[in-house]
């Protein structure tokens, strides 16, 4: 994994970036095997094998997504709100991204739990799109949040808060 490169000056938005650079890791090595599904990369065989390893890397990633997630919604969105409002904006954006990550994550766990050697190479196929839209909003939600959300707190939230939001967020994902 490449060396941490922090783009906000609160350390607690630090701590959230530093996870976003974890997360991104892992996502990595799922999404390499969806983007050979999505090239034909694969004939039946190698696809059943790869296809397992996809789904179980995405199993193994559900814990430190949630874990973060959890911390997002429970700390700092609810103190930045206070600054910026809940009711519409970007967190709302924010959470409801939230919201379609859990669901292509949840689709393609849906579709697998009874096991995948059921699984035709076209089924599997279809079901690799769900994680590959996962990473796709996941890209675009991590940049919204260090180009939006973080420098937003920067700007509005009084040192006390930020202070607050680092002991609060100052906890390990996996």
């Amino acid at each position: 994994m490449a060396s941490a490169n922090f783009q906000s000056p609160v350390p607690a938005m630090r701590i959230l970036e530093n996870e976003h650079q974890y997360l991104m890791h892992l996502m990595n090595e799922w999404h390499a095997i969806v983007l050979n599904f999505e090239n034909d990369t694969y004939e039946e065989i190698e696809a059943r094998a790869e296809f397992s390893v996809l789904r179980k890397l995405l199993i193994d990633f559900l814990e430190p997504l949630k874990n973060h997630t959890d911390k997002e919604e429970k700390f700092f969105f609810p103190l930045l709100g206070h600054y910026i409002g809940t009711e519409q904006g970007p967190i709302v954006t924010i959470e409801a991204e939230h919201e379609e990550i859990d669901a292509y994550i949840g689709h393609f766990l849906h579709h697998t739990r009874a096991g995948i050697d059921h699984l035709s190479l076209d089924d599997m196929k279809q079901i690799a799109k769900d994680a590959g839209e996962a990473f796709e909003v996941l890209m675009v939600h991590f940049v919204k949040e260090e180009s939006v959300l973080f420098p937003m707190t920067d700007r509005v939230m009084k040192a006390v808060d930020q202070d607050k939001l680092l002991e609060q967020l100052n906890t390990l994902i996996v």
